[in-house]
């Protein structure tokens, strides 16, 4: 049974539980089918690290004819730390999404990923192939994130890793002095309208969502998030022969937190896959979301 709602215009559109993964850590599971009424396959997300649903708003809409079920990572939106708070990696990670298939009754599906949950989706898909029949991969690669970042700077691999996991390690450093503040951002209309030319996050389709995920992102402390990220950053890349089902990649030109060559790249050296590259940032499923649910649904046929 559901344990909360989230609402839009006093619209239930998305239904929280409480899952236990192996481990017996609490996640936050959610779906976007509260009342079953989605008539359409179901998808299972593997989000950008720390993020929420409200990223995602064309899987928000009641017509969009996807289920969609998914998870908060440990320690964030809701979900709890692990006794050993090193169980927060991208093993972990898959442990997780399997955790939440079988809560929700979802033997095989389609898996999508954005951002490091590309990651977590084609280590499951190489380690659990009889659960996995596509991948959607949206602004990520399969391991090795941080070497990626930084890629309209066209940095060599080791000194983009080196540096982008420098930075994590100062913010882990830091973060707890600095989380006070972020916490009280004011986070409305214009915080987003001024992210949103910055460069690293291009102008985004609903704004009033994009204030929502921003503000739940910044629940979660500094300190935390960077460790999160430090041992996501342990993830090498997974060997693209271990992988058999169709995949999509859908790019973006000026994502500098998951190098859109490299994910060119990849799906150049797998059997079955396609690749799209969309004009805008690492958030483009906020920035596009039609055009990114037009090439799921895509997909969806294709492997359907």
């Amino acid at each position: 049974m559901p344990t909360s709602a989230a609402r839009i215009d006093d619209r239930a559109v998305l239904a929280f539980h409480d899952v236990l993964s192996d481990d017996g850590t609490r996640l936050r599971a959610w779906t976007n089918d509260p009342d079953g009424s989605i008539d359409g396959p179901t998808v299972v997300l593997c989000n950008g690290l720390g993020t929420n649903p409200w990223t995602w708003p064309a899987l928000l809409r009641p017509d969009c004819g996807v289920r969609v079920v998914s998870w908060n990572h440990r320690g964030t939106g809701g979900s709890d730390r692990p006794v050993d708070v090193d169980r927060v990696g991208i093993d972990e990670f898959v442990e997780d999404a399997l955790s939440v298939m079988d809560h929700f009754g979802v033997d095989r599906a389609v898996l999508m990923g954005w951002s490091m949950g590309v990651n977590t989706m084609f280590e499951l898909a190489a380690d659990h192939p009889e659960r996995v029949t596509g991948l959607f991969a949206v602004a990520g690669v399969p391991g090795d994130t941080f070497s990626t970042m930084l890629g309209p700077l066209l940095l060599p691999r080791p000194a983009a890793r080196a540096l982008t996991v420098g930075l994590a390690h100062g913010l882990r450093l830091g973060g707890r002095a600095l989380t006070p503040i972020a916490s009280r951002l004011p986070v409305g209309r214009r915080a987003i309208d001024l992210l949103s030319h910055s460069g690293f996050m291009f102008p985004v389709a609903d704004p009033e969502l994009a204030v929502e995920a921003v503000r739940e992102f910044l629940t979660t402390p500094l300190d935390w998030y960077a460790h999160l990220a430090l041992r996501s950053s342990e993830h090498p890349r997974v060997p693209l022969s271990r992988i058999r089902v169709p995949v999509a990649f859908v790019a973006a030109s000026y994502d500098v937190l998951a190098g859109s060559r490299h994910m060119r790249t990849a799906a150049a050296r797998l059997v079955d896959a396609t690749y799209v590259e969309l004009r805008g940032s690492h958030f483009i499923q906020m920035e596009q979301p039609e055009r990114v649910h037009e090439l799921l649904l895509a997909f969806l046929r294709r492997v359907g």
